[in-house]
């Protein structure tokens, strides 16, 4: 149990919470699956809800689906490089960059959805360009997070697109990235400000 509590980084816990709501604690008494399913989902049902509130209130692209995988990875593996909020924040700025350009590059950034329109041969080619590019800058700038995938592909598929649209998803990414900031230094983990240490 040790070992595993210092792999999830709740070795070196910093107490500003209720010791005894703490996951370490929570995980010394319980069974850590169900500990960790406890979390996720109390975790990810905040974070994503309270997003959805503000895409109703505003009627903006405030919650798109590949925020969900990045709340996914955010409170099941907090840790991880790919969780930290500046491969989240740098990573879904990249694929949106490259799905906006993909998108310019062959001429559809005023066209109808692929959905309403369907998949034409310049779409193939904005598609496959937003995803690879994405996957290349990320790795050239290490900033690995692999729902920003899902982000170059759902801007290059024309699902929301228009400029002030792609900095609402920017925004809510950070908005996101500061609730997993908050939940997960609640919940004691050592989750980073920016980037995650190195080890």
């Amino acid at each position: 149990m040790a070992r595993r509590l210092r792999s999830l980084g709740l070795a070196s816990i910093r107490p500003p919470a209720p010791e005894r709501l703490r996951l370490r604690a929570l995980l010394e008494r319980f069974p850590e699956r169900p500990v960790w399913a406890a979390f996720v989902f109390v975790a990810g049902f905040a974070a994503i809800a309270s997003l959805a509130v503000v895409a109703r209130a505003t009627g903006s692209p405030f919650l798109f689906p590949s925020l969900g995988a990045s709340a996914f990875l955010h409170f099941t593996t907090p840790l991880a490089p790919s969780a930290s909020p500046r491969n989240t924040l740098v990573g879904h700025a990249i694929g949106i960059a490259c799905g906006f350009g993909a998108l310019w590059i062959v001429g559809l950034h005023d066209a109808p959805s692929a959905i309403a329109a369907g998949v034409s041969d310049a779409r193939v080619i904005a598609v496959a360009a937003s995803l690879a590019a994405t996957g290349a800058l990320m790795v050239l700038l290490r900033a690995s997070h692999p729902p920003a995938g899902a982000t170059a592909l759902i801007v290059s598929l024309g699902l929301v697109s228009g400029p002030l649209n792609l900095v609402v998803i920017e925004l809510a990414v950070a908005a996101l990235t500061l609730q997993a900031i908050v939940i997960n230094r609640l919940a004691g983990l050592d989750y980073p400000v920016w980037a995650a240490r190195e080890t």
